[in-house]
């Protein structure tokens, strides 16, 4: 592949320099922001020689090479429409910026919470990780629960979750326009040791003290989400209004002192206990739906899944899940998320052995590769989309496999990781196996089932034709 002739023709294709607003990539996309999508020839694009697919999500639109490919197109992509190789850095901010001016508002908040918990959940998988593995060395008695390894493996596997407040608080703020450790030290506020520790603890019971007739519960929010979600909000709204009031010269001083005493009060007196109670809230009503409907509501969410990542919504997720894992021990929906993943690559592998267009056929493979990964993006626009049918197979594959990994009650240790990686952090790895072989052979099968109809141009005979045109 000539990546300087691909960048130049892409260039063209999207309707001139001018166009492109701003520019970045991640493992295997180029992510643009364009100026006005209705000047794109998607079609054009997608014929170009490495191009695995295209589309518009998020505020961008997303082109994509796989990995590797992406860098060096990227490299050759970026002076042509003046984009900075060395203000990367400073770019994807103002690129992440522009993207969101061009959602919706509730994709925004959609890819604000993702903004907020993505970086956090390396911690959480590591977390996962370690708790699945203490629980196979109690369930098969590889070592003695009270052994100095045991203990101390059961102290790193909790400390992610115990200090999850404080992790949300400094990326939180981060996101909200906030001093990012004035967010930490809300976090800690809100999980100070003078305050109960409710982790692991179902019976005990808080004081109480009373402050000008107010009464504080002194119960802490380790393992919590939404509380600290909505204070540290407040405290970036409220350090930004400070610091337009508050002299240049003592502003270090103030604007830091005034910002953690009155949130600190706003926490604990109104929006830490209101928050609890919302989280608290969005469990039960989870928890309601996943015991009285169970199958069905995983197969309704195993099905559609795949229709919501088309939409942007499902980096909002993370946040839920996250609560999950802090109330109830376990996250049940990502597996049900994992079986809408791997059942596109199972649509991808039908399309592979029934298409006739050799490129298709060439990004079939790698692209149902990286959806039993976890990473659907090649595998839902660069193969199912393009036919339609064959992502409607990997729906009926993924709301198989979602009510499978319901009925059995598989449930992971962690957020974020699907597919093949997810064994790591399932609780239930053998029942999660089962469904991840009934979701791929589910949308295997219905993608064969359903058929579809290739069009001329994209016929292997007729690119010959173009070709030697």
């Amino acid at each position: 592949m000539d990546t300087h002739e691909v960048a130049q023709q892409l260039v063209t294709l999207l309707g001139g320099k001018n166009n492109v607003i701003s520019a970045t990539h991640c493992a295997t996309r180029l992510r643009l922001v364009i100026e006005d999508e209705s000047r794109i020839n998607k079609e054009a694009i997608e014929e170009i020689e490495g191009v695995k697919g295209a589309f518009s999500s998020s505020g961008q639109f997303q082109i994509i090479f796989g990995t590797g490919a992406v860098n060096k197109v990227y490299s050759e992509f970026a002076p042509l429409v003046g984009v900075s190789m060395e203000e990367d850095k400073s770019s994807n901010v103002s690129h992440g910026d522009a993207a969101k001016k061009k959602m919706n508002p509730f994709a925004r908040f959609a890819r604000t919470l993702s903004n907020i918990f993505v970086p956090i959940i390396p911690a959480i998988v590591a977390s996962g990780m370690l708790m699945g593995l203490l629980g196979l060395m109690r369930t098969y008695e590889w070592m003695d629960p009270e052994s100095t390894l045991f203990v101390m493996l059961d102290m790193f596997s909790s400390a992610a979750f115990i200090i999850l407040p404080i992790l949300i608080g400094y990326s939180a703020a981060k996101e909200f326009g906030g001093n990012p450790y004035l967010g930490a030290v809300i976090g800690g506020i809100m999980t100070h040791p003078a305050l109960l520790n409710p982790w692991g603890l179902a019976d005990a019971q808080p004081s109480t003290l009373d402050f000008f007739g107010f009464g504080v519960e002194m119960l802490g929010y380790q393992g919590t989400v939404i509380p600290v979600l909505l204070t540290v909000y407040i405290m970036a709204k409220l350090e930004r209004a400070l610091r337009k009031v508050i002299p240049n010269v003592v502003d270090l001083l103030l604007t830091p002192f005034l910002t953690v005493i009155f949130t600190g009060f706003i926490a604990l007196l109104v929006v830490g206990p209101l928050g609890r109670i919302l989280g608290d809230g969005i469990t039960t009503a989870l928890n309601l739906v996943y015991d009285i409907a169970g199958p069905i509501a995983g197969f309704i969410f195993g099905g559609l899944y795949s229709t919501i990542v088309l939409t942007g919504v499902h980096h909002s997720f993370h946040a839920i899940e996250a609560e999950l894992l802090a109330k109830i021990g376990g996250n049940y929906l990502l597996p049900i998320w994992a079986m809408a993943n791997v059942a596109q690559g199972g649509a991808a592998l039908a399309v592979f052995f029934k298409t006739k267009n050799q490129k298709t056929k060439e990004i079939a493979i790698p692209a149902a590769v990286s959806a039993f990964l976890g990473i659907t993006e090649p595998a839902i626009f660069g193969v199912n989309l393009r036919y339609r049918r064959p992502f409607i197979g990997a729906a009926i594959g993924g709301a198989l496999g979602g009510a499978y990994v319901v009925t059995s009650q598989v449930m992971a240790n962690g957020i974020g990781l699907t597919g093949i990686p997810m064994f790591a952090i399932a609780q239930d790895p053998i029942n999660y196996g089962i469904g991840f072989i009934i979701a791929v052979a589910g949308a295997f099968i219905a993608a064969l089932l359903l058929g579809w109809k290739e069009e001329k141009k994209e016929t292997a005979n007729d690119g010959a034709t173009r070709q030697a045109s």
